[in-house]
């Protein structure tokens, strides 16, 4: 998923102790990380390029991989066609092939690239050389053979990736280049045709050509990359992948406003007879950028983005019509004699979305290594569909967050999952695109991305536009990466008050710290330790009234509900404060009534549907994100979860971290507050946190924890949990060297004698 789914006058209690316990923190954390492998991120400086030393040691855990075993030969051993253009790789009848040394690879293991980091927008294209370079040589550790990129990147990139590879011959690194759509106002216009939507496209398409040879020079503009290109990576271009995933709305309005609109048949691509006029328009957008390859003497298989939403097959259990409005199929659009690259069918397929994979039952039935799987019923029913041409899953995976947007068969949700299980999920996910004859599967992502939102968090955060400054574990689509890019505070690390207060009924105690992601308490509990505890968060000092479950405490606008001998936690939330209305109005019955005005904190992962071939109805799902778990986070050590919030050691000193939507900041680093009004949400400023303890009918206030506003990150990138799993799959789906087929219908091809290595 490139994208995502989609009371003044208030009584202030007083507080005893003449606020003896006042906090001011900064963006520090409560464990520090360490410099190495920090990243600040200033939107007016550049890091300095790092040693040659650093490459694998910057991102914590990649070190301790062992080289890739030795194996055969990934270097590209390039072939000429019979017309003289020189091919990689080919989609030639149902396999594709990639010409190496060692021989012909028909499955390649692979990840998608963003293009930027934490603190940035995509637009921004905020990837260094130093960036690059690291990435590079984590993946060849992790078993990596494809990077897909979704848009032209910075000339960095492209010089990187010929440095790597040249480096590193064996073990080369091959490039599934995208070309994005500049303008995607096809879906608000209902028309592929308009003269600005297609003609953005065309020249994105030459420019990814030039880019590619190391031959493009862009003036600045906003959104894109710019500067010059001269780093040819041709020799290792596996494959182009263009578009977006289509809008069904806007694919179906511009297929019935250009009906009309003729074939098309050119040099390289062609539409058939069946063709829609969305397809016409994309096999002619596909043979100008086979023009522009051939015009350098090269051809490559091209395929266009796909998603089930518009994929060609018919759901009639399907819930939501938007889910089967449009197809758009690949048979559709096909190359002629004179494109020896050849094309195939590309899918951005998630286990968990669109909901027919819950419903129909010919999906349901699916077996696959012994058990039902409807995964492997969708994947095996796309390969059908597409018979005659190479399939490849080329977005694919879960994400390691606390939060989650859907549920899916088999566990296998869209978020709800600690980082191991995210990556054997990753691992399972990728054996099963190789077990049901796909030619690829590319893991979406390389790093967790916090620009992202979903469509259950995002009325929840504001303003968008500072979205990247800030890490949300509630928001699944951010936490996508095998990398983690962990909130750390600037690696001089910031002042932390320690708080003193020995005769205190419920802590003696106290440190707190803020960073991008959590505010953290660290409290030394009173001996003997309270059975339970209420941890009282006040934003809003003008909202007050009944206290929290556990509390008196009035003035507090979240709650953490915290049973210390049974171990477990909830989170509940002001009934004026709930975010989840924002997003679903719940029918009466389905939630839990409140209790004296709060409720548990909870994200709707589901509206109520109706399967239309039945007319079952299914009711609306909730997730209990408000759930904490109690435990160990630490990444290093065995039984840790990263969902994991809080933890209580046996000489009654308790931690924990708390998300910022916990907290009801919509966006900490403006100090900003939301406050739903109605359905709409709206945002106050807060001056911080003020913290008040309860348990056994006493309340201890700790004050204010304050911080100022940030304009700046700091993150440390890290190998998640498991990912020794997902490199074991890497490696695994990799290994193979099968021979190309003896017929198909595409051309056949001869060594080249003076092109079979790379200079």
């Amino acid at each position: 998923m490139t994208g995502s789914h989609r009371a003044p006058g208030r009584h202030h209690q007083n507080q005893p102790g003449n606020q003896r316990w006042r906090w001011l923190v900064g963006m520090g954390a409560v464990v520090a990380l360490g410099a190495l492998g920090v990243h600040q991120v200033l939107a007016e400086e550049t890091p300095p390029p790092a040693p040659v030393e650093q490459f694998t040691s910057r991102i914590t855990g990649v070190s301790a991989l062992p080289e890739p075993p030795d194996g055969p030969s990934w270097a590209p051993d390039r072939r000429t066609a019979p017309n003289g253009l020189k091919v990689a790789a080919q989609a030639m009848g149902e396999q594709f092939v990639l010409y190496t040394k060692s021989g012909a690879k028909t499955f390649l293991p692979g990840v998608n690239l963003g293009s930027t980091t934490p603190g940035h927008q995509p637009g921004e294209l905020a990837v260094t050389a130093e960036d690059y370079r690291t990435w590079f040589a984590a993946m060849d550790r992790m078993g990596i053979r494809v990077v897909r990129v979704y848009t032209i990147h910075p000339p960095a990139f492209y010089q990187e990736l010929a440095a790597y590879n040249r480096t590193h011959p064996e073990r080369a690194l091959y490039l599934v280049q995208g070309v994005y759509l500049p303008d995607e106002s096809y879906a608000r216009k209902g028309d592929l045709y308009d003269e600005a939507v297609t003609t953005a496209f065309v020249d994105e398409l030459r420019d990814a050509s030039a880019a590619v040879s190391g031959g493009l020079e862009r003036e600045p503009r906003r959104g894109r990359s710019h500067g010059t290109w001269t780093a040819d990576v041709s020799p290792w271009l596996a494959a182009w992948i263009i578009g977006v995933e289509w809008d069904p709305s806007g694919v179906h309005e511009s297929d019935r406003k250009n009906a009309g609109r003729p074939s098309f048949t050119g040099r390289y691509f062609r539409s058939t007879p069946e063709a829609t006029p969305t397809e016409r328009w994309l096999a002619t957008r596909m043979d100008e950028l086979a023009s522009a390859e051939a015009a350098r003497g090269r051809s490559a298989p091209v395929a266009f983005v796909n998603w089930p939403t518009t994929d060609p097959l018919r759901h009639p259990e399907e819930p939501l019509p938007q889910e089967d409005l449009a197809g758009v199929d690949a048979n559709h659009v096909l190359p002629t004699e004179q494109w020896p690259g050849g094309t195939f069918a590309s899918y951005h397929a998630y286990p968990y979305y669109p909901d027919f994979q819950r419903h129909e039952p010919a999906l349901q039935k699916a077996i696959f290594n012994g058990r039902p799987d409807p995964y492997a019923g969708y994947l095996t029913a796309l390969r059908r569909h597409h018979k005659g041409m190479p399939v490849m899953v080329t977005e694919f995976g879960v994400p390691s967050s606390l939060g989650t947007a859907h549920a899916g068969p088999l566990g296998r949700g869209q978020g709800d999952h600690g980082e191991r299980e995210a990556m054997t999920i990753g691992a399972e996910l990728l054996r099963v695109i190789r077990g049901t004859g796909m030619a690829g599967g590319f893991l979406f992502g390389w790093a967790d991305e916090w620009f992202k939102f979903t469509w259950n968090t995002i009325a929840h955060q504001a303003p968008a536009e500072r979205r990247q400054l800030w890490h949300d574990p509630l928001t699944n689509e951010q936490h996508f990466g095998i990398i983690a890019t962990d909130p750390t505070g600037p690696p001089e690390g910031w002042p932390r008050q320690v708080l003193d207060e020995p005769d205190s009924p419920i802590a003696t105690r106290a440190v707190a710290a803020v960073d991008e992601a959590y505010l953290q308490l660290g409290v030394d509990l009173a001996k003997p330790a309270p059975k339970a505890l209420t941890i009282g968060l006040d934003v809003l000092p003008e909202i007050a009234g009944s206290p929290p479950p556990g509390s008196t405490d009035e003035g507090a606008d979240l709650a953490i509900q915290l049973d210390l001998a049974k171990l477990t936690g909830q989170v509940w939330v002001r009934e004026r404060l709930d975010p989840l209305p924002l997003d679903y109005q719940v029918p009466a019955g389905l939630r839990a009534k409140a209790v004296n005005g709060w409720q548990r904190y909870q994200l709707v992962i589901n509206r109520d549907l109706t399967v239309p071939t039945t007319g079952r109805k299914l009711p609306a799902e909730l997730f209990d994100v408000g759930v904490l778990n109690h435990g160990v986070w630490d990444p290093a050590a065995q039984n840790a979860d990263n969902r994991n919030l809080w933890r209580l050691t046996g000489d009654g000193t308790l931690t924990i971290r708390v998300p910022w939507a916990f907290a009801g900041f919509a966006d900490p680093s403006s100090l900003q507050v939301l406050v739903p009004d109605g359905n709409v949400p709206t945002t106050r400023t807060a001056t911080g946190v003020r913290v008040r303890l309860a348990a056994d009918g006493a309340l201890q206030p700790l004050d204010e924890i304050t911080w100022e506003p940030w304009n700046r990150v700091y993150y440390a990138e890290r190998l998640k949990a498991g990912a020794d799993v997902l490199r074991a799959a890497m490696l695994e789906t990799g290994a193979g060297a099968l021979p190309a087929p003896s017929s198909s219908p595409a051309p056949s091809v001869t060594t080249s004698p003076n092109d079979g290595t790379v200079g």
